[in-house]
């Protein structure tokens, strides 16, 4: 959703997988502490309390794990999708131990709940490609379990059963990811024409204040002329023509395309003040550059700023610009939690696409960016 007044938004595709993860994982709590209550109320003959013990032990734990996913709002990670798989296919063939016959029976069992639910947690951490093979084969692995602990049940209506609940979560899942990377295609081109409706409006402020200034200055040579402050031959009116001409020349030559030059330190304040919940400080020497590098300059601080807010923990960040031996340099700098660029998920374009790829395809452009315990910083440059 983007920031109010800000050129910013946040990864649909990633804000998809926190609530998706989020709702899976609160589900999986509520049919944990059910299961495990269920499991105890009916642990009856031939229950085996030595393998039941400690197999809700586990459960239990592994329910805690889920809980705190919850409450840290974190991304579900793929190692607890599948030790969940792992803990429920070991219960699932060690039904006999576990679950009463007449329970099993009657289609009651307290396992098979958590298998429902370890088929929806594969759908939400894996891709179609994982996700269907690993339910199958916890799908198989109950059935197996219940025809070790009885063989009188009717497997067929299961099997069906988990087939529909595979398909349903994986199918889910790709529409609501094909959907949300559509949104983040939209959300990046929107930001992208807000930046460059900021560099068209200073554009033409700089154009009306250069015409402005021209006007004025001829204007007031020929009103001076039309009253005859001149009535005769003058080397101070053949200077102020000449110099009148050639700031008119330098007007009709200047380019009106996306070259056309323009204030960088202005348009990297502008984005500075946009930015909602973060405290930039600023260190901005005037600059002029052409408008399609101050856009891309103006794309990189962005995206930048933009993940001081979101991930590094902190309130305030720092804006610098500079020139050295000829080369426009632009740091944004962070002392929050750092992060190592070769583990970011698949949706973190922003410093791949909107950094990186931005400023190393301007000629004689680049940027690096270096991260650890003590920060982020980030570095962009531009040789003219």
């Amino acid at each position: 959703m983007a920031h109010p007044g800000s050129t910013r938004y946040d990864s649909a595709a990633r804000q998809l997988e926190k609530a998706v993860a989020r709702t899976a994982a609160g589900a999986r709590v509520a049919v944990g502490l059910v299961a495990v209550i269920t499991a105890t109320i009916g642990a009856v003959p031939p229950v085996s309390a030595r393998w039941l013990a400690p197999m809700l032990v586990v459960e239990l734990g592994w329910t805690l794990l889920f809980a705190r996913l919850v409450w840290r709002r974190e991304l579900l990670p793929t190692w607890l999708a599948a030790g969940d798989v792992a803990i429920t296919v070991a219960l699932c063939l060690a039904q006999r131990d576990l679950v009463a016959r007449a329970a099993l029976e009657a289609g009651a069992s307290w396992i098979a709940g958590l298998v429902t639910m370890t088929i929806v947690v594969a759908g939400v951490a894996w891709p179609p490609k994982v996700a269907i093979p690993t339910g199958l084969v916890i799908s198989g692995a109950y059935l197996a379990g219940a025809r070790l602990a009885s063989p009188s049940p009717d497997v067929i209506i299961t099997t069906g059963t988990h087939f529909v609940q595979i398909l349903s979560i994986v199918v889910l899942m790709m529409l609501l990811r094909r959907s949300s990377a559509s949104a983040d295609a939209f959300l990046k081109e929107s930001a992208r024409a807000e930046i460059a409706l900021m560099v068209e409006r200073l554009r033409r402020e700089d154009e009306l204040r250069q015409v402005g200034s021209i006007h004025e200055t001829s204007l007031h040579t020929l009103t001076m002329v039309g009253l005859g402050t001149y009535d005769g031959p003058s080397s101070t009116l053949r200077d102020q023509a000449a110099t009148d001409l050639a700031a008119l020349e330098k007007l009709r030559d200047t380019p009106r395309a996306g070259s056309a030059a323009i204030a960088l330190d202005t348009l990297l304040d502008e984005v500075a003040e946009r930015m909602t919940g973060l405290d930039v400080h600023r260190s901005l020497v005037p600059e002029t550059v052409p408008g399609d590098v101050a856009e891309s300059f103006a794309r990189a601080v962005t995206e930048a700023l933009a993940n001081v807010a979101l991930h590094a923990g902190v309130r305030e960040a720092e804006l610098l610009s500079s020139r050295h031996d000829g080369e426009i340099r632009v740091e944004v700098a962070d002392e929050g939690r750092g992060f190592d660029q070769d583990r970011l998920p698949p949706d973190r374009f922003g410093v791949r696409g909107s950094i990186l790829d931005t400023m190393r395809s301007l000629p004689n452009g680049g940027a690096e960016i270096s991260s650890g315990g003590q920060g982020t910083r980030v570095r962009l440059w531009w040789r003219p």
